[in-house]
């Protein structure tokens, strides 16, 4: 038994929960379930859509209602404010009541036709299963920084399929258990799913431009969450300077040990501001770098402690049988 987004408890049945966070997609919606629909009635299980409304500022908390109102295998979740994806995705699969949750974003670059591919891996006996992209649809530096992001998730992940992840994907509901009580607002879905498993797999498949409108993932949000990831769920970072202050060290040493060896063999010492101005700025440098990485982790244990939720449910449209 496990908690749903409001906590109740919910016991997944066979079937299949699509989750998708949902972020000022109002014209896009309705198009989203159209294509999605026949996916999942050729499929012959039980099915149900998720769309959880992170805060949107557009009519899609609106049109998420006349959704559900219209199909009995969709329901809605709007949350107090805008939390991000990764916390949007939580709600939706922590009330997911069906075995197996597959997530997908609300823009139609990832097309619904594409699903059966993910599934009929799936049942090959994996727990987490990525579509991942065919090629890039983004400009250079949303690549670059997708690049930098699964570089992160990898150090976070300790897997190899960490540079193969994408929000397409479709995993075990059970797996949810090894992170029933993670309430930070810090969240990556991916990293969680580390928690309950090791088992993980890819396939390419096809991913499609945006329908409508631009995508909300900037360079620096991306940026941001690496940073978020290789802070939150890993010691990376610090090892880093941890093993930047040893390399300067030593390269103090040797600083020192050349200082020695000029005044010995030639009786001066090594002149000119520019050559203290420079040694000083490296050394300064990697002084402030190690302590910004120690500042990051400082600042996670502050928001950890004030009991900072992932997220906060507003309201819910009614829960149907189908």
């Amino acid at each position: 038994m496990i908690a749903s987004a409001t906590g109740a408890l919910v016991d997944p049945s066979p079937g299949v929960s699509v989750v998708v966070p949902v972020y000022n997609s109002a014209e896009i919606l309705p198009r989203l379930v159209a294509r999605l629909a026949p996916v999942l009635e050729a499929s012959g299980q039980p099915h149900e859509l998720i769309l959880v409304n992170d805060g949107s500022q557009d009519r899609s908390w609106i049109v998420i209602q006349e959704l559900a109102a219209r199909h009995e295998w969709l329901r809605g979740i709007g949350m107090m404010r805008n939390y991000g994806q990764h916390n949007a995705l939580l709600a939706g699969i922590r009330a997911a009541r069906f075995n197996v949750i597959a997530t997908m974003d609300d823009d139609l670059q990832h097309p619904p036709e594409e699903l059966p591919k993910l599934l009929t891996l799936f049942a090959e006996g994996f727990d987490v299963v990525y579509g991942t992209p065919l090629r890039e649809q983004h400009g250079f530096l949303r690549d670059a920084a997708s690049i930098i992001t699964k570089l992160a998730l990898q150090s976070s992940m300790g897997a190899k399929t960490a540079r193969m992840v994408s929000p397409w994907r479709v995993f075990r509901t059970q797996i949810r258990n090894a992170f029933e009580s993670y309430d930070s607002p810090f969240v990556s879905i991916d990293v969680l799913l580390t928690w309950g498993t090791t088992s993980f797999s890819a396939i390419a498949v096809r991913h499609d431009p945006r329908a409508i409108g631009s995508s909300n993932y900037t360079f620096i949000k991306l940026l941001r969450h690496a940073m978020n990831m290789m802070t939150g769920f890993s010691v990376l970072p610090l090892q880093i300077a941890s093993v930047i202050g040893f390399a300067f060290t030593l390269f103090g040493l040797g600083v020192l040990a050349y200082v020695l060896g000029r005044y010995m063999l030639h009786g001066s010492t090594v002149a000119g501001f520019p050559f203290l101005a420079s040694i000083i700025a490296i050394f300064s440098g990697a002084q402030l770098f190690a302590l910004g990485m120690m500042g990051e982790y400082l600042a996670r244990m502050h928001f950890r402690l004030m009991d900072k939720p992932a997220y906060k449910v507003r309201e819910q449209t009614p829960l149907r049988t189908p």
